[in-house]
């Protein structure tokens, strides 16, 4: 969340389109809806982990790792890496889900339309992430922020030096 994958590449990826990547791919699955979950759509999607009927569980773009239940989260927090779908998933899970979904701390932690069931918690772990990246796509203030530290600044020229 703080640091700037922008700025970030090796001999192998550019970390910014490496996070792009992964959030397309979680957003493509969704669409896609393989096990034909109910909800699943390219606007409403999210696969992380999060709370869920059968407790706290990891969840991700696999069959075998998708239970149906969809964190806001997962769209929400990759709002730098895929700002359109983000959006649509924003609007459709406020307007469409949020007399379920919204609450007085912002989106619970998750839902599983597939068990009629919505998390009746809001967990900081999972709220943080979408507060600091929609900032991060609106501005980059927490990226640039956080690149400014000087423990920041010493361990990534150590990184360059030991490519």
């Amino acid at each position: 969340m703080g640091l700037n994958p922008h700025k970030i590449t090796d001999k192998y990826i550019n970390y910014f389109e490496n996070n792009r990547n992964i959030a397309l791919i979680n957003w493509k699955y969704c669409t896609e809806n393989p096990k034909n979950h109910r909800g699943f759509s390219d606007t409403f999607w999210g696969l992380t982990a999060s709370d869920g009927p059968w407790g706290y569980q990891a969840t991700e773009p696999k069959e075998s790792l998708d239970k149906g239940t969809l964190a806001p989260t997962g769209a929400l927090a990759s709002f730098p890496y895929t700002p359109k779908q983000s959006m649509e998933a924003l609007k459709n899970m406020y307007r469409n889900y949020g007399k379920l979904l919204w609450g007085i701390y912002g989106f619970r932690d998750a839902a599983n339309l597939q068990e009629n069931w919505y998390s009746k918690i809001f967990m900081g772990l999972n709220q943080a992430p979408v507060v600091v990246m929609i900032e991060n796509y609106r501005t980059g203030l927490i990226w640039n922020l956080f690149m400014q530290n000087k423990e920041i600044i010493k361990t990534l020229k150590k990184l360059k030096e030991t490519k």
